[in-house]
């Protein structure tokens, strides 16, 4: 899918979603039957004209300068993810051409060697959320990615199909929708990769949760993410997800360390099994 027409449908989901209220509108325009707002609701806030925005949202190929796409950003109320991703699709960022997916390039094997020193649960995941390297720790304490070989791997796909983690992880809606956020997020990063339609369209198909959520457009860049994961032999462990991007210059892989939550028990536990793990 062009990334004009990533803009445009972004756009008009986010559009939907407010209410006339939420900008300040009472009355006027008549009556709604559609929610949301109107366009030409928008564009007299964005101080554009009714007809440009309408292109704009039927993703055409229209020039917007960045004043206007801050102006379009203030006036549907965008949180500071979604702005940066609009600014992204817009042309005011730095978007990967991957038309041509190049070959991944071998994992350095300093990475590996670095992931395994750490005591706590380690993954090195590229923007597909494909796992493409871990530590011991990682199947033994959060879920046996390497049970499926074909898409047990893919941290997206595993938060949606994979029912030890449905029924084990205690904010498992709050996290699923992190994830397909992030997802969301990268498909708009990435113009020209193909995978994304068509892996969040297989996905879709099995998951009505995962395909609600894509069709909610919700964005959202990485930040710290608690999981918390009721262990069969350990019993409930709190984590918070720290990520490390852009290693050693590869704008593809990161990296994501699943920390105990200080205060809840979570570190004696590990403790413990580390001692008993040879």
């Amino acid at each position: 899918m062009q990334t004009r027409n990533l803009l445009g449908e972004f756009l008009k989901s986010r559009r939907e979603k407010l209410q006339p209220a939420d900008v300040g509108i009472s009355g006027g325009y008549g009556r709604r039957r559609t929610p949301g707002l109107r366009r030409e609701e928008v564009a007299e806030i964005a101080n554009v004209s009714t007809t440009w925005y309408t292109w704009l949202e039927q993703g055409r190929d229209v020039a917007a300068s960045r004043e206007v796409m801050e102006n379009i950003a203030r006036a549907l109320l965008l949180s500071p993810d979604e702005k940066l991703h609009v600014m992204r699709l817009a042309g005011f960022g730095d978007l990967p051409d991957w038309s041509a997916p190049a070959a991944v390039p071998p994992l350095e094997p300093g990475l590996q060697k670095i992931i395994d020193q750490l005591h706590y649960p380690a993954i090195l995941v590229n923007r597909r959320t494909e796992i493409m390297a871990w530590n011991r720790q990682a199947p033994r304490l959060l879920y046996d990615f390497l049970e499926d070989p074909v898409m047990g791997r893919n941290m997206v796909w595993s938060i949606f199909m994979n029912r030890y983690l449905q029924e084990r992880v205690v904010n498992w809606e709050e996290f699923a929708a992190y994830s397909a956020a992030i997802l969301r997020a990268y498909h708009g990063q990435s113009k020209g990769d193909p995978w994304y339609e068509a892996f969040a369209q297989k996905l879709s198909e099995e998951s009505p949760e995962f395909a609600a959520l894509w069709d909610s457009h919700d964005v959202r860049e990485k930040q710290v993410q608690p999981f918390v994961l009721n262990h069969p032999d350990l019993g409930p462990l709190s984590f918070e997800i720290n990520t490390f991007a852009h290693i050693n210059g590869n704008e593809d892989l990161h990296c994501c360390v699943y920390s105990p939550l200080a205060g809840t028990g979570t570190e004696e536990k590990l403790d413990l099994d580390a001692q008993k793990t040879p």
